[in-house]
């Protein structure tokens, strides 16, 4: 079981997140709607795995990976992406992202990508 941080400025989204990782009997610890909140959850809550949406208000998924891994070399994050955003994927990769899920949400490829990062 993994202690989860849940980042998407999409209520629904987080929600929707929330169940399916739950039903595989993750805990969430925290949620963040931004990227500066990520960062902030993040070091307070250090949790074993981060899902990070790319498309945020304030500071985006990229920034707040980049600020993350800085802080904790050993951080896993997985990215969360709408279709269409293959060049935001390579940058994330590049700067430290473990993996990544597009939107819609399919719960086994959401399965096996936090069974790939732990």
């Amino acid at each position: 079981m993994a202690k989860i941080l849940i980042v998407d400025d999409s209520r629904t989204s987080r929600k929707f997140l929330r169940n399916i990782l739950e039903e595989n009997h993750h805990e969430i610890i925290g949620e963040a709607k931004n990227g500066l909140e990520a960062i902030e959850k993040y070091k307070e809550l250090r949790p074993d795995l981060t899902t990070m949406d790319i498309t945020m208000p304030e500071l985006d998924g990229i920034g707040a990976l980049k600020e993350i891994m800085e802080f904790d070399q050993h951080a896993k994050v997985i990215m969360v992406t709408a279709a269409g955003q293959k060049n935001k994927i390579v940058e994330a990769v590049k700067y430290g992202a473990i993996d990544y899920v597009t939107k819609p949400f399919d719960p086994e490829k959401i399965e096996a990508s936090i069974e790939k990062s732990l």
